[in-house]
């Protein structure tokens, strides 16, 4: 499947769904998926956000090797609100690790003090927020 086609091919639930169903819980065909969200253009970057957060909801460790990179990008000041919207979704199915934390809690703070956010944008940072770090056994 070439995901940047079936990116652009349609937007719409039905195509969400497949692409998250060819994911599957395959981090190679994710960390395809991951390197095009990154790479944009500006529209695929926002239509690969959908499917991404689906595919973490359905398999959250998919993420961990590309957290730093999902963040980085989070705290770019020029991403567009659904970007964010689903960015922050997918952290919401995530345990954020230690290294990881500062910066999260960060952004998701400045998210929810910046009344022009969204909505959807500063739910997502309250649970985010409210999630349990990781325990130290």
């Amino acid at each position: 499947m070439n995901l940047v086609d079936q990116i652009l091919a349609e937007y719409s639930k039905k195509q969400r769904d497949k692409i998250v169903k060819y994911i599957g819980n395959d981090e190679k065909r994710f960390a395809q998926l991951i390197d095009i969200f990154l790479k944009g253009p500006y529209r695929v970057t926002q239509r690969a956000a959908w499917p991404i957060s689906y595919c973490v909801e359905k398999s959250p460790h998919l993420l961990a090797p590309h957290l730093k990179k999902i963040l980085i990008l989070l705290g770019n000041n020029t991403i567009d609100d659904p970007v964010k919207r689903n960015i922050l979704r997918m952290l919401q199915f995530i345990i954020i690790p230690k290294a990881h934390q500062g910066i999260t809690s960060n952004l998701c703070f400045g998210f929810l003090s910046q009344h022009k956010e969204p909505i959807a944008v500063r739910v997502f940072s309250m649970t985010v927020l409210a999630k349990p770090g990781p325990r130290s056994t």
